[in-house]
């Protein structure tokens, strides 16, 4: 018998039966150590799966969770990207060419999935993982939900779909999370719009189970809301209370100028003992110059985009990032060599050239768009 650890696989696919000779598709992500951490080989399993489900009459919905109790997925695999980024440099980068458009096309998938898609967002959700969730037709929260876009530590700007819903949240709220990185909570999920239900961990066993057991002979969303509701109801004693909802109306002053100098300057001038907002601001201070300037004008450029517009205009904007410099510094000093002293471009936000930032927003393709083919 060997002693070397066994290998996982990267994304455990089930099909559970219901009592009326249904199928549930269950996929989990299954690299726990690695708090489930979304790699290229973990999307290319789960879009050819979710796609045979969609289209097999017998599966009535599919459910979505992480393996393990801390984390549904901490983010995308950006130790792989970086190191492509550290082999390309500036040249062309097949492999984040690639990662980021198939990712895309699978949070494309799961916005327009036709069946009722559950999503268990347990634990961690950042990045890549709120990029499966957002799309999700059921997103549950729990009670250790610590969802985020922190994008701006590491010297990128949110995407997966972030230019698209960031913009949809109440007031400019989106705004400020896209530029601090904050943390939510479920409540704060509810109030922006990125849960559906909250439902305390505990419960996730009893609400398969209840999906198990109930007729699919109806229509299969009201089935799903109609399972959710009942656990949710026993759930909200533990709902915790909304950062965002609590500070909305100040996140509305501090965010209110003319241009990304003005609006940074409004937050980072902040002066309060409120932890959640003072960890807010701290990201922000040390946070990249360049993705300040790419956040507030991606936000802008996409407000009235469609979905799959803005999935093409976060792939040319992506693919650029990884050839540019300044997203390969930030995922060094805060992942690689972990000194947390980034060397940003150009140190401050006033000190970033307007040439610099406009050669981001240039598509890579002169010919057809990988991702033209999205609805």
């Amino acid at each position: 018998m060997s002693d070397s650890p066994a290998i996982l696989d990267p994304v455990v696919f089930e099909e559970l039966a219901t009592r009326d000779g249904h199928l549930i598709g269950i996929a989990t992500l299954n690299a726990p150590k690695a708090l489930n951490a979304l790699s290229l080989e973990m999307i290319d399993l789960l879009y050819p799966k979710l796609l045979e489900w969609q289209a097999n009459s017998s599966v009535v919905a599919v459910w979505l969770q992480g393996s393990g109790d801390k984390a549904f997925c901490a983010g995308g695999d950006i130790v792989q990207l970086y190191n492509s980024m550290v082999e390309h440099g500036e040249q062309q980068n097949p492999y984040a060419e690639k990662f980021f458009t198939d990712e895309y096309r699978l949070d494309h998938l799961i916005h327009t999935y036709s069946k009722p898609f559950i999503l268990w967002g347990n634990g961690i959700v950042m990045g890549g993982g709120l990029g499966l969730m957002a799309g999700a037709s059921h997103r549950v929260v729990t009670e250790s939900s610590r969802i985020a876009m922190p994008e701006i530590s590491i010297g990128l700007y949110p995407d997966v779909g972030g230019s698209f819903f960031l913009n949809r949240m109440p007031g400019r709220t989106g705004l400020f999370l896209g530029l601090t990185g904050a943390s939510i909570n479920a409540a704060d999920a509810l109030f922006v719009g990125l849960g559906d239900r909250f439902v305390t961990h505990d419960r996730r066993e009893a609400v398969i189970d209840a999906l198990l057991s109930v007729s699919w002979a109806d229509n299969a969303t009201h089935i799903v809301n109609s399972v959710l509701r009942q656990h949710e109801r026993a759930s909200l004693g533990q709902l915790p209370e909304s950062e965002v909802r609590k500070h909305f109306d100040l996140i509305q002053q501090l965010t209110d100028g003319d241009d990304v100098a003005a609006i940074v300057d409004n937050i980072t001038s902040c002066h309060t003992d409120d932890k959640w907002l003072s960890r807010a601001i701290g990201s922000l201070a040390v946070g990249s110059p360049t993705a300040m300037h790419l956040i507030v004008r991606q936000l802008k450029a996409t407000k009235q985009m469609s979905l799959a517009e803005v999935f093409r205009a976060e792939l040319d904007l992506s693919v650029q990032a990884a050839c540019k410099g300044e997203f390969a510094e930030g995922i060094r000093a805060l992942l690689i060599d972990k000194d947390r002293q980034p060397k940003w471009h150009g140190g401050t936000l006033a000190a970033v050239e307007a040439e610099w930032i406009d050669s981001f927003f240039v598509s890579p393709w002169s010919g057809e768009h990988p991702l033209a083919d999205l609805k």
